[in-house]
């Protein structure tokens, strides 16, 4: 991230003079700029400098009439890696969050990389929970929501969007939702959006429903637990907003998820598509494993970037995401749980 993309005054959403915070790209470009006011916080931190004054992170977040609470700090390379952000306005504007809770991603600098790339190993191995960074911020989500109430957003970006996401799911299950914001989250599974031929895409995701669904039976059964709901279903009140970009392999595969569920009831094997959406052929196969993936989402609110996009580092950026000319296709995923006792 050069010192242009940096400065709030030359790459930020400084076009968003007055807030309404009912306003979907107001609210998405919100949370984003909070995203990158962690990125800035860190960049600052390995070029050393001192406070905040000198630092260019301050506009990413007062610009939008917020603080700075507290700044996450890795155990192990203390690098910052998430930000508490408090909403401080005279005014009370309904829709705006209390308190904002911001992860970055990876950075590509050697302060951090070898650190953040372990994390992006553990979230391949669906065992990001097992870290430390996450069970710290694990912690300050938990307290937030605990002193403070349901009013406070999850955003992130990339590697922090997994974070966001995990946050976010263990929160529901314990009888809180939070409003989530996750950029380019990525989708750990086969990307079959990559794809050109639609009818091969078609083909795959058919197939890998059916062996889904019959592994799920064989495995275990074809009735649940009676007076027990399944940990999937159980999250189906809870609808973040995913934000992806077709051309970035990371996150892209959102959209034929979602897209091959709609399809499936459509056909009428909406039945197999229930049973294979709540499982992974892994951990069908792996009973020991102690968490699901996290693409296992049962709903969600889908943006995709439809604005062109010439490389993969412009397509998994953060920018994307403020840009005043962003063009896009909204979409409104959620679960019927009540099909499940059909």
């Amino acid at each position: 991230m050069a010192s242009g993309r940096a400065d709030f005054s030359l790459s930020g959403p400084s076009h968003l003079k007055t807030i309404d915070w009912s306003n979907e790209h107001h609210r998405r470009s919100i949370a984003a700029s909070l995203v990158q006011g962690v990125y800035v916080l860190e960049r600052d931190r390995q070029k050393n400098k001192q406070g905040l004054q000198a630092s260019w992170a301050p506009p990413w977040w007062e610009s939008f009439n917020f603080q700075l609470k507290h700044s996450l700090i890795d155990d192990v390379d203390e690098s910052v890696f998430g930000a508490i952000y408090e909403f401080n306005s005279p005014s009370e504007p309904p829709n705006a969050p209390n308190y904002v809770i911001a992860f970055r991603g990876t950075l590509n600098t050697p302060p951090s990389i070898s650190r953040d790339l372990k994390l992006d190993l553990l979230c391949i191995c669906h065992r990001l929970h097992e870290s430390s960074r996450f069970k710290l911020a694990m912690k300050f989500v938990g307290d937030i929501a605990q002193a403070y109430g349901p009013n406070i957003w999850l955003s992130g970006h990339s590697l922090g969007s997994a974070m966001a996401l995990l946050a976010g799911k263990n929160m529901t299950t314990k009888g809180f939702s939070i409003e989530a914001y996750l950029f380019n989250p990525p989708f750990l599974s086969t990307p079959v959006e990559i794809f050109r031929h639609p009818v091969l895409k078609t083909g795959i995701r058919f197939t890998s429903s059916v062996v889904k669904a019959a592994l799920t039976i064989a495995i275990k059964g074809r009735n649940p637990k009676p007076g027990k709901e399944d940990p999937f279903t159980a999250l189906s009140s809870w609808i973040p907003h995913l934000f992806v970009n077709p051309n970035d392999l990371l996150c892209s595969e959102y959209k034929g998820y979602f897209e091959h569920r709609k399809k499936m009831e459509e056909i009428g094997a909406g039945r197999i598509e229930r049973l294979s959406t709540k499982n992974s052929i892994v951990c069908l196969l792996a009973p020991k494993m102690t968490s699901e993936p996290l693409h296992l989402l049962p709903s969600a609110h889908l943006t995709i970037n439809l604005s062109p996009c010439l490389d993969f580092r412009t397509a998994h950026g953060i920018q994307q995401w403020w840009d005043p000319n962003f063009n896009a296709k909204v979409e409104l995923h959620q679960f019927n749980k009540s099909f499940d006792s059909n």
